[in-house]
């Protein structure tokens, strides 16, 4: 019988994880959420089902992200939701272990690295190679990495935002700020308790984000109905939201990633400062799809910021083009085991 070994690429977010098999392009996005029994500890439901139980569970379930800002939080729950992805990617009944790259923020430190091979071992894989995500994404946002010449680009995630310029398929200069989608959430949950005395979960502060949220206070503001717990009655309520609401509650965030953007900029080599200006700075990850993002970052820099295609996606297809090509990005991966 034909042993033959698969390829996966694996954008292990703190809020969604995406697996991309070269051939068949993404084949899996659902949230790194999972859910465990507390009696005695089996994995009850990962991914989509484990996120429909977040806020919702019994004394006797709780539903959990075990990654951080980036990082792995919880090692043994994490190798289980890395299993589940795996097998879903590529069939619980193989002959095989796939080799498997998984894109990590930039500023992780090698433990952390390490913690993120042994972890993706332990789930199946035969061979576990590690990427910088803001490479990942600019190889999935189609920039020519191994030219001579400065490409920046941002990955705003769900636990991190990663700025960095890239020439010769290296990162020349980068920061990267424990600042990203979650803490967005954070923050208007938090405001519209201020300001309404009310208590909403983590999921309707999502839900607000996606739907009025704008990185700059709209001319044609926007409103949405919330439901949460009146935090002096306890009883339920609604209170009306608008897009004003949100902007001010993540101005504070919003500054973290701009500080960390200028900062990058400020250290450019001067030959690649003048490339960037001309090209442009590439925002990608679920976090740029906030409105106004782009031209929020190209405000406070005063260079051209734009989305790449499919944001979401870019980490993930930059997992799988650089597995696909290892021997032309291996100076642009940190390390393999």
């Amino acid at each position: 019988m034909l042993m033959f070994t698969k390829k996966i690429g694996i954008d292990l977010g703190t809020a969604n994880t995406l697996v991309f098999v070269p051939g068949r392009g993404i084949v899996l996005n659902e949230p790194s959420v999972v859910a465990i029994s507390l009696n005695d500890k089996e994995i009850l439901a990962v991914g989509d089902e484990a996120k429909e139980m977040l806020g919702r569970t019994p004394d006797t379930i709780v539903a959990s992200r075990p990654l951080r800002e980036g990082v792995i939080a919880d090692y043994k729950t994490t190798e289980a939701m890395l299993k589940y992805f795996i097998n879903k990617a590529v069939g619980n009944i193989r002959l095989f272990r796939p080799e498997v790259m998984v894109a990590v923020p930039a500023g992780i430190t090698s433990t952390e690295r390490r913690a993120a091979i042994d972890a993706t071992i332990a789930a199946g894989a035969k061979a576990a190679f590690i990427i910088k995500e803001p490479i990942a994404a600019a190889i999935g946002a189609n920039i020519p990495i191994g030219s001579a010449s400065g490409h920046m680009i941002i990955d705003l995630g769900g636990g991190t935002s990663e700025m960095a310029v890239i020439s010769l398929g290296g990162i020349v200069t980068n920061t990267s700020v424990r600042i990203g989608g979650n803490r967005f959430d954070s923050a208007i949950s938090e405001h519209v308790r201020r300001k309404y005395n009310l208590a909403i979960g983590e999921r309707s502060a999502e839900d607000i984000k996606i739907g009025i949220g704008s990185a700059l206070y709209l001319q044609k503001k926007m409103s949405m109905e919330v439901r949460g717990r009146d935090m002096i009655s306890g009883m339920p309520r609604t209170v009306t939201v608008s897009s004003d609401d949100v902007t001010e509650a993540i101005q504070a965030e919003l500054e973290g990633i701009i500080s960390s953007v200028k900062s990058v900029l400020q250290s450019t080599p001067p030959e690649l400062s003048a490339d960037v200006i001309d090209k442009g700075i590439v925002l990608s990850g679920g976090s740029s799809l906030l409105r106004n993002m782009d031209r929020l970052i190209a405000q406070a820099t005063g260079v051209p910021a734009y989305t790449a295609d499919e944001p979401l996606l870019c980490v993930a297809k930059g997992t799988g083009v650089a597995l696909e090509n290892l021997e032309s990005y291996k100076r642009s991966i940190l390390a393999t085991s």
